[in-house]
């Protein structure tokens, strides 16, 4: 039986920081293929930065040409101007994928940290850590908005969309 292979996109939204992670599944195995973050500056207007998200995000979809990209799902917070901004940095990036037709995953902190660390109550250090060991690196990714889109593609990784529910 041929051993399969799937190139999968992490992404954690922000304005600031939209951090990325690229993982490669050969069979069982993963292994690390690049991680970082897109960064706007704080001086530009606002659809400047949501368009600078998006360009990167089509950049790394082509250069990667991923069988699937995971996003992290919002949560509650509670600077209500931070969470608009967020929601609007991932729909850019939603749009991003869906204007690429890659299949989509999302997950939420809850689901990414049980999946990552088996306790959905992880902290930021445990989750890097976590990552660090099940892609065999030799330190844990920076910056951390790196690390967590990296969990959030080991997350997609594990998942099997035949065995989940409608």
């Amino acid at each position: 039986m041929p051993v399969t292979s799937k190139t999968i996109l992490g992404l954690d939204p922000g304005l600031a920081d939209t951090g990325f992670g690229i993982v490669m599944k050969i069979g069982h195995q993963l292994k690390f293929v690049e991680a970082g973050s897109i960064k706007t500056v704080k001086s530009k207007d606002f659809p400047s930065r949501l368009e600078e998200i998006f360009k990167n995000i089509n950049s790394l979809l082509k250069k990667y040409n991923p069988d699937l990209v995971a996003i992290e799902k919002l949560f509650f917070a509670k600077n209500v101007k931070t969470a608009l901004d967020v929601a609007q940095a991932r729909g850019v990036a939603l749009l991003a994928a869906q204007q690429a037709k890659v299949d989509l995953l999302e997950f939420t902190p809850l689901q990414v940290k049980q999946a990552i660390c088996a306790n959905g109550q992880a902290s930021k250090e445990q989750v890097g850590l976590m990552v660090k060991t099940i892609l065999n690196l030799n330190s844990v990714p920076k910056p951390d908005d790196a690390a967590d889109a990296l969990a959030i593609a080991i997350c997609a990784s594990f998942f099997n969309k035949k065995l989940a529910r409608n």
